[in-house]
């Protein structure tokens, strides 16, 4: 569909979406040599509402002048706000521009919906290892374009080493290529081959033992995750380090930080998931290698935290009780009663708000008739949750005595 519509000259609004160094900026640069129409380019991390205009105007000029049709190229273009995307709207709609959009992230979640509508997602995914040696090998050969000239020689374990550490990445397959290079293009043309310790020493990195599916990564993780719970700072930046040397995804580390920091701390310290979410946020916003620091800071912080497992088993034993008793009704005081029907049938009688009573509290029952006084949820003396647990005895403390009351009564 892409290479007719290149080969026709009769582009549409699409949304390139794909992981870094798959090719989404060399695939519309290949757009801009090939169309008759004026191809614009620009970041949206740098250009904003003003800019949107000025290009707008530049393609409405153009037309009226020459008739020539403009295609808008926007690199990352889930950096732009909603009000950013919506200039776009009437223009692409009506014609005026056509919009390539290119993103590292979903489109369902980053571009706002009418503009999605009005575009074709084009996914590329991540180069495979056979791919990068192909783009590898053109790169080392080609006289005009590559290294051909310098006639370099590369041994097999040297481009298994930069394919290994590229992770999927071609541009970044194609630096550490470069970057190994300059260490032996000088030498002379005997000696001029890449070897995997020369790569090791120009790329700065060592060849770990490690592969993303296999068992070590499997190991590296458990020893992360192990040395957080037990509350070793010292060996968690070690493990930490030892995964991104390797070439770990930084963003699989804090998926497992995040789920770590509600099993294994949870109320304990509530500001452990707090930190870990901003970490993400701050590797999200500075990249690498600089946010490793982030992601280290909150690595440290689930380590010292103190630690608490109730709110994971509370939560393992809740599933299994309704695995166990289905789907049992609602009591009828705590239904929602938006209608007439609904009151005459008593949904919502005799709920005592909370916030009428002392301390916001008022002895209720809000589990299903069959299930009154189960406890899920125990909390520890760890942490904040020692609070908690003070608070929760003292409620259901209330409750145990309110219930003897009305069975007195009763």
């Amino acid at each position: 569909l892409l290479r007719r519509s290149i080969a026709e000259d009769k582009l549409f609004s699409m949304i390139f979406w794909g992981p870094p160094g798959s090719g989404k900026t060399t695939l519309a640069r290949i757009l801009a040599n090939e169309t008759k129409a004026n191809f614009v380019s620009f970041s949206a991390v740098l250009s904003g509402v003003k800019e949107i205009r000025q290009v707008i105007d530049d393609a409405r000029d153009l037309w009226e002048a020459k008739k020539q049709k403009t295609i808008l190229f926007v690199d990352e273009i889930h950096r732009f706000n909603k009000a950013q995307q919506d200039a776009f709207l009437p223009h692409v709609e009506s014609g005026l521009i056509t919009l390539i959009g290119a993103t590292t992230e979903n489109p369902s979640f980053e571009v706002i919906a009418p503009l999605l509508s009005r575009t074709r997602v084009m996914l590329l995914r991540q180069f495979t290892d056979e791919d990068l040696m192909a783009i590898l090998k053109r790169a080392l050969s080609d006289p005009q374009r590559g290294l051909g000239k310098f006639a370099i020689q590369i041994a097999e374990e040297a481009l298994q080493f930069i394919i290994g550490i590229s992770d999927g990445d071609a541009r970044t397959a194609l630096n550490n290529l470069e970057a190994a290079a300059s260490m032996v293009q000088s030498l002379p043309g005997e000696e001029r081959t890449i070897t995997a310790k020369s790569a090791e020493e120009a790329l700065l990195k060592k060849a770990l033992l490690y592969d993303k599916d296999g068992e070590e990564h499997y190991n590296l993780i458990s020893a992360l995750h192990k040395s957080m719970r037990g509350s070793d700072p010292d060996a968690t930046l070690y493990w930490l380090g030892r995964m991104l040397a390797a070439g770990e995804d930084p963003l699989y580390i804090l998926r497992r930080m995040v789920r770590f920091a509600s099993e294994d701390i949870g109320n304990a310290d509530p500001h452990a998931l707090v930190l870990t979410m901003a970490a993400q946020q701050a590797f999200h916003f500075i990249g690498l290698p600089e946010g490793e620091l982030a992601i280290a800071q909150a690595a440290v912080y689930l380590a010292v935290a103190p630690k608490s497992n109730s709110l994971y088993t509370g939560y393992g034993q809740t599933k299994d009780l309704i695995n166990k008793t289905g789907y049992l009704p609602v009591p009828l005081h705590i239904r929602n009663a938006p209608t007439k029907l609904m009151k005459e049938l008593e949904y919502g009688k005799d709920y005592k708000y909370a916030h009428d009573y002392s301390d916001a509290y008022v002895p209720q029952e809000y589990f299903p008739d069959k299930l009154q006084g189960k406890v899920l949820y125990s909390p520890t003396d760890a942490g904040y949750e020692k609070i908690i647990k003070e608070r929760i005895t003292e409620w259901r403390r209330r409750k145990t005595e309110a219930k003897k009351g009305s069975e007195k009564k009763g």
